[in-house]
């Protein structure tokens, strides 16, 4: 067994805590940091869900993981529910904007097992409790003020930050958008498409005036020249007149 590059808190408490004597001493329950220097130092179980006390391990006892359980070495701290809640933490604490306006709050975190550091901070929008919901990191260094519940950033909104995790209402707006864009983008190609296509197309010679100047039109024009003389009116009567004349009774 060995440790992770990296776990999330609420991995590490979702773990039910067992001692190298074989022991169980429950699930975790809380994380114990320092926040002044961002790191963690260790962490909380239940050993019965009867008692009032508490266990405390420090993170370098931990020595391995399996699916369900973290082994520690040695033996625990004991301590009451009480003197844990004195204990400063950044969970729970509100961000806030530039604005001094709660945008979200801090739910997990993101550590080192191997020294405790803390590598970001996860945020939610919402309540940390729906299945499902978006989470943003928040690096130490973007903190620009941190006070008992609550944490002081130069963000002007979420949007900031980069995703850890995004629901399914959030991933279908970010797909939404992008299909719109590749949309968007594909139309302002053909449209440039047809621009130099007319651009670029002899629409002139498609004039009614250049089509009867040019040379291959010559012949039908003459033919159209020779019908009219043909059927021309008066050289039709010219015609026609001797033949009735011959043809009319002399005795009327």
């Amino acid at each position: 067994m060995s440790l992770p590059d990296q776990l999330l808190l609420s991995d590490l408490l979702s773990h039910t805590v067992r001692c190298d004597l074989g022991l169980d001493h429950g699930p975790g329950v809380m994380a114990w940091m320092h926040p002044p220097v961002h790191r963690l130092l260790g962490w909380v179980s239940r050993p019965s869900a009867l008692r009032m006390s508490r266990d405390v391990w420090r993170l370098n006892q931990c020595c391995g993981f399996t699916d369900q359980q973290v082994f520690v070495r040695g033996e625990p701290a004991v301590t009451d529910q009480a003197t844990l809640e004195r204990l400063p933490t950044l969970l729970d604490a509100a961000l806030l904007d530039r604005n001094a306006e709660r945008i979200g709050s801090v739910v997990d975190l993101d550590f080192r097992p191997a020294d405790g550091v803390i590598l970001h901070y996860l945020i939610a929008r919402s309540d940390p409790r729906l299945p499902g919901s978006s989470r943003w990191r928040l690096a130490p260094d973007r903190i620009l003020d941190q006070q008992p519940g609550q944490i002081q950033t130069g963000l002007m909104g979420l949007d900031d930050l980069p995703m850890a995790r995004a629901s399914v209402r959030q991933d279908l707006l970010q797909r939404t958008q992008r299909w719109r864009d590749q949309l968007r983008t594909m139309g302002d190609r053909a449209g440039d498409r047809l621009e130099g296509w007319l651009e670029d197309s002899p629409m002139d010679d498609l004039r009614p005036e250049t089509i009867r100047s040019s040379p291959g039109n010559a012949e039908p024009e003459a033919a159209s020249q020779a019908e009219a003389e043909v059927w021309d009116d008066d050289s039709w009567e010219e015609t026609r007149s001797p033949r009735r004349r011959q043809d009319e009774d002399p005795w009327v």
